[in-house]
C-alpha cells in the first residue's frame, strides 16, 4: 500500500479522496489527517501543508491554475504576483463554498495536468492584464522557448469575440530579445508614449570592446539600462559597470539608466527623461519638477 503523503507529492500536492482511496486506505488517509501530515482544502479534497497554493485552491474548486498563477508555474517573469490564485472553470460549474479563495474564470481551456497550457497562459494574460504586466510574462516566454513567436502569432489571429483586437496587438509586441521584467516594463513605457526606434539587447562592438544595451536607439545612439539591484550589488560589479559605461560614452552612446523605482513608480520622469535624450520636448513638466 502507497503512503499518503507520497501520494499527494506525486499529483502535485493536492488530490480528491477518491483518486486517494484508489491506492491508499481510508484508515491510511484518517491517520495521515489527524498527524498533520496531509490537510483537508474542501469537502472530499486533501492537500500537503506545504502544497503550492495555486494547485490547492484550483483542486478545492474543481478547476485548473491559470492567468498569471499558470504564468509562475510556468516559471515565467511577472511583475506584480496575484495576491490570490487565479483558477479557471469549466462554463456553468459553481464556486464552492467549502473551496479556497481565488479569483474564479470560466472558459473551455486547454491545459497540461492542473495548469493552462504555456499558450493559453499567455493569451488569458493578453486578455486580463495591463501591457507592461501581460508583455512581461510574453517576453519571458518568448526568451526561455517555452512558446515560439509564430505559435503566438497564429493562436492571437485566430482568436475571435471580446479583446481579441487587444489580444493581437499585444502578441505583435511581445518580444523574446527582452532579458527581464523590469526591461519588459521600460519597453512597455516607450511604446505606450510613441517613443519609438529602441531594439532590445542591442550589441555595440569593435576590435577592443563588446556589450550589449537593454533597449538602444542605433540611429540616434541612445541606450536605455534597466538596472537591478542584484547584479549591481558589489563592488567587482559597480567597477566593471563604470568601465562598460564609459566605454560606450567614448564611442558615442548617451546612456540612460534607469531603476526599478524609476520604472515602476515614475513613468511620467521616465519617458521625459528619454525624449530629451532623443531630441524631443518633453512629455510632462516631470524633469523640470524633478530639478
Amino acid at each position: 500500500m502507497a503512503d499518503v503523503v507520497e501520494v499527494l507529492g506525486r499529483r502535485g500536492g493536492a488530490a480528491a479522496f477518491a483518486e486517494l482511496r484508489s491506492v491508499v486506505s481510508a484508515r491510511a488517509i484518517r491517520n495521515a489527517l489527524t498527524a498533520g501530515e496531509i490537510r483537508r482544502v474542501a469537502k472530499g479534497v486533501y492537500a500537503l501543508p506545504a502544497a503550492p497554493s495555486a494547485l490547492v485552491a484550483a483542486r478545492s474548486q474543481g478547476g485548473v491554475v491559470s492567468h498569471l498563477s499558470a504564468a509562475q508555474h510556468w516559471g515565467l517573469g511577472v511583475i506584480t504576483p496575484p495576491r490570490l490564485p487565479h483558477v479557471t472553470l469549466p462554463p456553468g460549474r459553481v464556486r464552492r463554498r467549502t473551496g479556497l479563495p481565488c479569483v474564479l474564470h470560466w472558459a473551455n481551456v486547454p491545459v497540461l495536468g492542473d495548469v493552462t497550457t504555456p499558450l493559453q497562459t499567455l493569451l488569458d494574460c493578453f486578455r486580463t492584464l495591463p501591457l507592461a504586466d501581460a508583455l512581461a510574462v510574453a517576453d519571458s516566454a518568448l526568451h526561455t522557448g517555452l512558446v515560439q513567436p509564430d505559435e503566438l502569432f497564429d493562436a492571437a489571429a485566430r482568436l475571435r469575440g471580446p479583446h481579441r483586437r487587444r489580444i493581437r496587438q499585444a502578441a505583435a509586441l511581445a518580444d523574446g530579445r527582452s532579458e527581464s521584467v523590469l526591461e519588459s516594463a521600460l519597453r512597455t513605457l516607450l511604446i505606450e508614449h510613441g517613443l519609438g526606434g529602441f531594439v532590445p539587447q542591442w550589441k555595440v562592438a569593435d576590435a577592443d570592446f563588446s556589450a550589449r544595451i537593454d533597449l538602444a536607439n542605433p540611429q540616434l545612439r541612445v541606450g536605455l539600462e534597466a538596472e537591478g539591484f542584484e547584479h549591481h550589488g558589489t563592488r567587482r560589479a559597480l567597477v566593471k559597470d563604470c568601465r562598460r559605461n564609459v566605454n560606450l560614452v567614448i564611442r558615442g552612446w548617451t546612456i540612460l539608466r534607469f531603476s526599478w523605482e524609476d520604472v515602476m513608480y515614475d513613468g511620467t520622469w521616465v519617458v521625459d527623461a528619454v525624449a530629451r535624450a532623443t531630441g524631443r520636448p518633453p512629455l510632462t513638466n516631470a524633469l523640470r519638477r524633478a530639478a
